[in-house]
């Protein structure tokens, strides 16, 4: 995938210009696109928006794409599309909406840039923007088709079978199809559920699965998210905790998510903190019923141990594998709380812990959070490509210091 000689030599002359003012392009972009195509608002996550994490996840992606066209020692932008490619099957996103994306975000950069922005600059972003668009078309394509998803019709009917509730702002639900079995899905992956708010507005939002693979049901757990620094309540998360119960019907996407078990024998790390004890979760589900002997390090962090949700399924899988241990940090009653090990008080620190060098790591949470974790981990001779992570919303890994 090449630019043009003429775009090469444009896109190399303004990247630079482009990446300082991405996030003011995105930005006026984003309301431009959303008057004269309301209907959008039902695929993006309204709460991203108003916190302006979306704008700067496409921004970038985009620049990231552009860069790596003109520069052949970029990374490997491969990964990053794959990611963006499982987010948007999840979302039902199709082909067609690429087009009514293009053309307002390449008028932002001509509202943006202004005169900068000669004929020559328009038609070489606007190859950038196609060739992005392109590859995220025939990878979604190709991942829609082995879901067995027509594109058209991406949401399918479940019912909830179950509801648990595991601390007070976390609840589980038991997912069933109200017709056929659960697809297939990797250990790891997650599912959108779409949801009629009050409002009128659809809103979809991506929940980890926290169940290991099994035909009937698949289960996610949720936080009830309350909105923090100025940014609103979670809008899905509360409409679930409020109306989901045993019988509500809910339209879910089919699994998607590049962050999966893999079928290896190498010892795990586990690295968690608050809800992003989903994915662990069914990974320990998955582990301790496959490969029992495997060696697993599962550490994890919370508020308290009150809310540390799945706890008591997590304990007894480590209890049954003959090589796995957990350990766990709480900001409050960490001298009180009834673990396995003794729980440390404060923040994770694994500065002391021993891991295998030729350890997978599976980390979950808040960005900053994982950022930490890697580098401790990094110091202690862990390869970085053997660390892998989730990101709860848009992925901004890349634009924060790691």
């Amino acid at each position: 995938m090449k630019l043009s000689p003429q775009s090469h030599a444009t896109v190399a002359a303004t990247a630079a210009v482009v990446a300082a003012r991405a996030d003011e392009i995105t930005a006026t972009f984003y309301p431009a696109m959303f008057a004269a195509h309301p209907e959008l608002r039902n695929v993006f996550n309204s709460a991203n928006q108003a916190i302006g994490e979306q704008p700067k996840a496409l921004a970038a992606s985009v620049v990231a794409f552009a860069v790596q066209l003109i520069d052949p020692d970029a990374p490997d932008f491969t990964p990053v599309m794959q990611r963006i490619a499982h987010k948007h099957v999840s979302l039902g996103i199709t082909a067609p909406e690429y087009t009514i994306v293009g053309q307002p975000l390449l008028e932002a950069v001509g509202t943006v840039l202004g005169d900068a922005v000669t004929p020559e600059v328009a038609a070489a972003w606007d190859e950038v923007y196609w060739l992005f668009a392109t590859a995220l078309i025939a990878e979604e394509a190709k991942l829609y088709a082995l879901g067995g998803t027509d594109p058209e019709q991406p949401w399918r009917a479940y019912r909830v079978a179950e509801r648990i509730e595991e601390s007070d702002d976390v609840f589980s639900l038991l997912l069933a199809p109200v017709s056929g079995d659960v697809p297939e899905y990797r250990t790891g992956q997650y599912v959108a559920i779409s949801v009629e708010l009050p409002s009128g507005e659809r809103q979809p939002r991506q929940y980890t699965i926290s169940s290991g693979p099994r035909g009937d049901a698949l289960r996610v757990t949720i936080k009830r998210v309350a909105g923090e620094n100025g940014a609103p309540d979670g809008l899905v998360s509360n409409w679930l905790w409020e109306h989901a119960v045993p019988g509500t019907a809910l339209d879910v996407s089919q699994p998607a998510g590049d962050v999966v078990l893999d079928d290896a024998d190498t010892p795990l790390v586990l690295v968690s903190a608050g809800i992003g004890i989903t994915p662990v979760a069914a990974i320990m589900e998955d582990v301790s019923r496959r490969q029992p002997a495997r060696r697993v390090r599962m550490f994890h962090a919370d508020r308290s141990h009150a809310d540390h949700a799945l706890y008591d399924s997590l304990r007894r899988q480590v209890l049954a594998m003959p090589d796995a241990s957990a350990q766990n940090w709480y900001e409050h009653g960490a001298e009180s709380a009834p673990t396995l090990a003794p729980a440390r008080a404060g923040w994770m620190d694994l500065s002391d812990i021993e891991v295998s060098t030729d350890a997978r790591v599976f980390m979950c949470g808040p960005l900053p959070f994982m950022q930490s974790a890697r580098r401790e981990l990094i110091a202690k001779g862990v390869p970085t490509g053997n660390i892998h992570y989730e990101v709860f919303g848009p992925d901004l890994w890349a634009q924060s210091p790691q």
